[in-house]
């Protein structure tokens, strides 16, 4: 296969490294990656031509060159536009939350594959690009937060006192919030978290952190695949109560809870954030789908009452390097799964690529994805 790399418009990530175009290159095929495409990740072009790539000047000579292209952020219209008719595209495509890029794509004849429709199954974990990218954010969230709220973390003993360690209040206990919890246990601080699957308490627990239940069963707290479901405006006016209390004695609140291809929920209002001690911090990595307090806007910080509010628009972005290196390997392990004795195999009976399937001859072939069109008014 002629595998292309492209460089991000609006991205620091990169979706292949040396590492892996050395693995590209090794199982026979042939590796194109645009000029400047992993400078920000801090992998030059040079690094990519002694990893066995060659280097091209712009993305139209990638373009016209690659049967199967890489990429991190979904394709600008532009970008589709050079995409030729029979090109594979392998990239994050936001099919749920941006079905009509998926309508476009299909009318360029682009077979494309959605890595954030990787099915949630054990054998597919290493091509989890929302969990390796939710890991980075959950990590930096709190080095961001640690860094604004101008006090130490950990408690300390000095001949002028002892100083308490931080409270941190960390709301979803998924990939990012879990790494959190990791992350704010080794800098000292105490930590709640908030989750509505109890199934995740163990877990919680097992980090050194204090689960906070709240009143919902396994079943109607998450679905099939281990998300969380959304259970409604009334059960998140319910859970803005039980949080509430525990936002007064916070010096950190890093705020993960989101649901696939839905708004995310409300969980912290303007009342809420006034009962917060001034200095605090939130980092709401729920932004981009809406955010889980209400003053959050995306890509800037607000400050309210006192308290620092952040809402990243792309929290991996800020560590580029680490974050292409997993993407990259999630990206490789994925296309082991596709490429079969050289040439793309797609075999509709394998799960995960009938998952992360999303357009192919012409045609929108993802069920989640045709629903979520209609629902927003285009054709099936």
């Amino acid at each position: 296969m002629k595998i292309g790399v492209c460089k991000e418009s609006t991205e620091t990530r990169v979706a292949a490294v040396e590492e892996t175009v050395k693995a590209f290159k090794k199982n026979g095929h042939e590796v194109f990656v645009q000029s400047g495409a992993g400078a920000a990740a801090n992998v030059s072009d040079e690094n990519y031509r002694q990893a066995g790539a060659t280097v091209l000047p712009t993305l139209k000579d990638l373009l016209a060159s690659a049967e199967l292209v890489l990429k991190v952020q979904p394709p600008t219209d532009e970008e589709v536009g050079l995409l030729r008719s029979g090109t594979i595209l392998v990239s994050m495509l936001a099919p749920l939350t941006n079905p009509g890029l998926a309508a476009k794509l299909a009318a360029a004849g682009v077979t494309g594959f959605s890595m954030e429709s990787v099915p949630r199954i054990a054998r597919a974990q290493s091509m989890d690009v929302l969990s390796s990218q939710a890991s980075v954010a959950g990590y930096k969230a709190v080095l961001v937060a640690a860094n604004k709220i101008g006090r130490l973390m950990p408690m300390m003993m000095t001949a002028a006192g002892t100083i308490q360690p931080a409270g941190v209040l960390i709301i979803g206990a998924g990939v990012a919030g879990l790494q959190a919890i990791a992350t704010a246990r080794r800098l000292g601080a105490t930590i709640k978290a908030v989750d509505t699957r109890p199934a995740v308490k163990e877990q919680v627990e097992s980090l050194g952190a204090k689960f906070v239940p709240l009143a919902v069963d396994h079943q109607q707290a998450q679905d099939a695949g281990g998300y969380a479901k959304d259970l409604g405006e009334e059960f998140y006016k319910q859970e803005q109560d039980i949080v509430a209390p525990h936002l007064k004695g916070c010096s950190v609140v890093i705020c993960t809870a989101q649901i696939p291809g839905r708004k995310a929920p409300l969980l912290i209002t303007e009342a809420m954030v006034k009962t917060m001690a001034p200095g605090s911090a939130i980092i709401d990595l729920a932004a981009p789908a809406g955010g889980n307090c209400s003053l959050t806007k995306v890509g800037q910080w607000v400050e309210a009452f006192g308290v620092s509010i952040y809402g990243p628009a792309n929290l991996p972005a800020e560590m580029p390097a680490l974050a292409s290196t997993l993407f990259a390997r999630n990206v490789a392990t994925f296309l082991n799964e596709l490429i079969k004795d050289g040439q793309v195999k797609l075999d509709l009976n394998n799960e995960v690529i009938k998952g992360m399937l999303i357009t192919h001859e012409g045609k929108v072939v993802h069920e989640a994805t045709l629903k979520a069109r209609t629902g927003q008014g285009g054709k099936p």
